[in-house]
């Protein structure tokens, strides 16, 4: 049940009570001065993956490209083996040949949307941006650090904090983070947690401090893009004013959208996927991003999420032992249902797989498709919710992974 202040960690926001005012979009900051050599940028982030918050402006897309490096609240890809963020039971039905559907169409929620927004929620984006071109990434605090602030905050329960969080993504929230209105986000949030005696400053102020001390050393050396919740910009102990205390200066920088992409532009939306390649095993996969690898004895696990969405994508690769056929391989790794048996069959470059549906703890229900060659075996495993599974997005992963002949 810790895993829900993961929520409220990373959005540090509130319920929003409708507001008409005409505010100034200040989400994005440039820092300059105090001795710096190169201009870093502050970005307000919000944690979901709603597509309209992926609207940037020209300016945003040259401060991610300018920038050597990366700076988050956390190593979010830490997630990857530590939380699934679908939400709900998925519910496979099979035709009369074992081949499995969903009963709807319908986009299964997730802990950062649902999947009808972005792959990526919008913090994990711009940690992918950073994983497949290279940039250098730094978290300002830890998953124990996030954990640890929730820790004897007095009146906060496991429940309340479900029905907090649940809240903060509702459309009127989602509006006003469009207009960029920081202050407005830092109000409501002294007036949600008065609630709980003393959050906002355990919450707000004290991390703010701890990330100032994290931001002022990392733009010393490098030029930084640094996203963090919009929540901790605004105020007189926001992030914006204490950098300003510490002699940087900080500038807003007003959104605009040209007409033609400018390069800038280009050169981030292009920077995606991950071609992952093992000269070990022979191994060649493509990933929607770079994977985290674990590693078991003999046994390596390559693991990437797709937060926002909820869909998993995974590959273990193990050593192959001759007296085992593919057929006995499938048995071991593939949970079929009884309706729907694994199936066997050789593919165009003359390869032979095992594939199917596969029903195991705890994931659940997921695709599974085996491959060996002589030395090694690779399990390939894929899942999400209703649109991912009922769609061809799975064997699109499939498709992308084998041996390098």
């Amino acid at each position: 049940m810790k895993n829900l202040f993961l929520l409220f960690a990373l959005f540090l926001q509130a319920t929003v009570f409708g507001q008409s005012k005409t505010v100034k979009n200040e989400l994005l900051w440039e820092i300059s001065g105090n001795g710096l050599k190169q201009k870093s940028y502050l970005y307000g982030s919000l944690h979901s993956n709603d597509k309209r918050l992926f609207r940037f402006s020209d300016s945003v897309y040259y401060a991610l490209n300018q920038s050597s490096s990366i700076v988050l609240e956390m190593d979010l890809f830490d997630l990857f083996d530590k939380l699934d963020t679908r939400r709900g039971e998925l519910k496979l039905m099979y035709d009369a040949e074992g081949n499995p559907y969903t009963g709807t169409n319908r986009a299964s929620k997730t802990v950062y949307g649902d999947e009808n927004g972005m792959p990526q929620f919008l913090d994990a984006y711009f940690q992918e941006y950073a994983s497949v071109t290279g940039k250098s990434l730094y978290a300002l605090e830890s998953f124990v650090d996030q954990m640890n602030a929730l820790d004897g905050l007095a009146g906060i329960e496991n429940e309340q904090l479900a029905l907090f969080t649940a809240e903060m993504l509702e459309e009127r929230m989602i509006e006003l983070y469009i207009q960029g209105d920081i202050q407005g986000l830092d109000k409501i949030m002294k007036v949600n947690l008065k609630t709980y005696p003393g959050s906002y400053d355990q919450l707000i102020v004290q991390r703010n401090k701890t990330m100032l001390t994290g931001i002022d050393s990392i733009i010393r050396k490098n030029s930084t893009f640094c996203a963090v919740g919009a929540g901790h910009l605004g105020g007189d102990e926001g992030l914006i004013q204490l950098l300003r205390k510490k002699g940087f200066k900080l500038r807003p920088v007003m959104p605009v959208y040209s007409e033609n992409a400018i390069p800038e532009k280009k050169i981030v939306l292009e920077s995606r996927g991950y071609l992952y390649e093992d000269g070990t095993s022979g191994l060649v996969a493509k990933f929607p991003g770079k994977p985290r690898e674990f590693a078991d004895g003999s046994s390596t696990t390559l693991l990437y999420r797709e937060l926002g969405q909820g869909n998993t994508y995974s590959i273990n690769i193990y050593p192959s032992e001759e007296e085992t056929d593919l057929r006995t391989l499938a048995t071991i790794h593939i949970a079929s249902p009884t309706a729907a048996p694994f199936k066997c069959r050789t593919l165009d470059d003359d390869s032979e797989v095992c594939e199917g549906i596969s029903d195991a703890y705890p994931e659940g229900l997921q695709w599974v498709r085996i491959i060996r060659n002589d030395k090694y075996v690779i399990v390939l495993k894929t899942y999400g919710g209703n649109k991912f599974m009922s769609s061809n997005r799975p064997f699109k992963f499939f498709s992308e992974v084998g041996f390098e002949h």
